[in-house]
């Protein structure tokens, strides 16, 4: 029987990528994370996506892109922070996997961005407002979507070992 995925979701700067990484590493499992896999489709950042072709286009590669690596088994998917709120890419996510929040509360998450300026939606003069605005629209659709919840405001290394527990 081929091995579930694990899909990781939650606010941008909860730590999908690093903790993915470190996952897939610890489980044996392949690690994709979805923006990386979108970017290399596309050849460009997810930045240039959205300001070439707008957030409908690249939603619509998100998609595309949920339902390829749905199709796969073995994985680590790091969802892009937009991926789940979506309730057509949480089913088919769903269907070949075990989807994770990684709930990180939403002073964490300004401090981890404070410095960041590769985020599309972020990049406005208003950016701590608009942050915490998408944080609070978005977390009851993690919420929803996830199989597991799990604190990701400790180490690395103690969330990835959380999640195997939980598993």
């Amino acid at each position: 029987m081929a091995r579930k995925n694990i899909v990781l979701c939650g606010f941008m700067g909860c730590g999908k990528s690093t903790i993915g990484s470190l996952l897939a590493k610890k489980t044996g499992c392949a690690f994709i994370d979805l923006d990386r896999y979108i970017e290399k489709q596309e050849n460009r950042s997810v930045s240039q996506i959205f300001e070439e072709n707008g957030e409908p286009y690249f939603r619509e590669r998100e998609r595309h892109a949920a339902q390829t690596l749905a199709a796969k088994s073995g994985l680590v998917i790091a969802a892009g922070g937009g991926t789940l709120t979506f309730q057509e890419n949480v089913d088919v996510l769903k269907r070949s996997g075990r989807i994770v929040l990684l709930d990180v509360p939403v002073e964490v998450v300004a401090k981890r961005l404070q410095n960041d300026t590769t985020r599309p939606l972020l990049n406005r003069p208003d950016k701590e407002a608009a942050m915490r605005e998408l944080y609070d629209r978005r977390l009851p659709l993690y919420r929803a979507a996830a199989d597991i919840v799990v604190d990701a405001s400790q180490s690395p290394m103690q969330v990835c070992l959380n999640i195997m527990a939980s598993l």
